[in-house]
């Protein structure tokens, strides 16, 4: 017998924590349902009345891993608000640094598999569609010079940050949360023509 509609949905809710820390933990190279099943204490049959392979479970720790990372558009209030969307984004806390792990991981799964590749596609344009506003206003109030293609500033902001992201990653040492902000002030120094 199934189980009730109020058990299947808290069960979702225990294997998408169990999925995420399975991600925090070791990336999606290492996602499979006997990782998930471990984490929650449960067996391989269990996980499979929800998942019926690993790319059912990959597909849906992506859509964990959107969920986790879903910020809220903030008002376009030029260079101030783009600086505070593309710091929310580098590691400045230990939950950033878990959220970029996961999603560096994931770009391996996303470059061979065209349906999830599709996906971060769409993902990039969505970040790019939400930091495209703050430099419109930024050039609006006359702190980005005019002359600037505001689509190139715009993926150079959001390049430029996955850039940092994954040096920090790899090299937290030499990349610090204090770091990560003077680079990103330095870009937005850049920008705005100042020295």
């Amino acid at each position: 017998m199934p189980p009730a509609p109020g058990d299947h949905d808290a069960r979702r809710r225990d294997v998408s924590e169990a999925v995420w820390r399975v991600l925090a933990a070791h990336g999606f190279g290492h996602l499979t349902l006997r990782a998930v099943a471990a984490e929650m204490g449960v067996s391989t049959g269990m996980l499979t009345h929800y998942f019926q392979s690993k790319n059912a479970l990959v597909r849906y720790a992506h859509a964990v891993a959107e969920d986790h990372t879903n910020v809220p558009a903030r008002p376009a209030k030029g260079l101030a608000s783009l600086r505070e969307a593309l710091l929310d984004v580098v590691p400045l806390t230990p939950e950033a640094t878990v959220m970029n792990r996961v999603w560096v991981s994931f770009w391996d799964a996303a470059i061979g598999d065209p349906e999830l590749g599709a996906g971060e596609k769409a993902r990039y344009e969505r970040w790019r569609t939400k930091l495209r506003p703050h430099v419109e206003a930024a050039v609006a109030a006359g702190e980005i010079p005019a002359t600037v293609d505001i689509d190139d500033v715009t993926t150079a902001a959001a390049a430029l940050t996955h850039g940092i992201v994954v040096q920090a990653l790899f090299d937290p040492d030499r990349f610090p949360p204090d770091r990560l902000i003077q680079l990103i002030d330095n870009h937005l120094r850049m920008l705005s023509g100042q020295s």
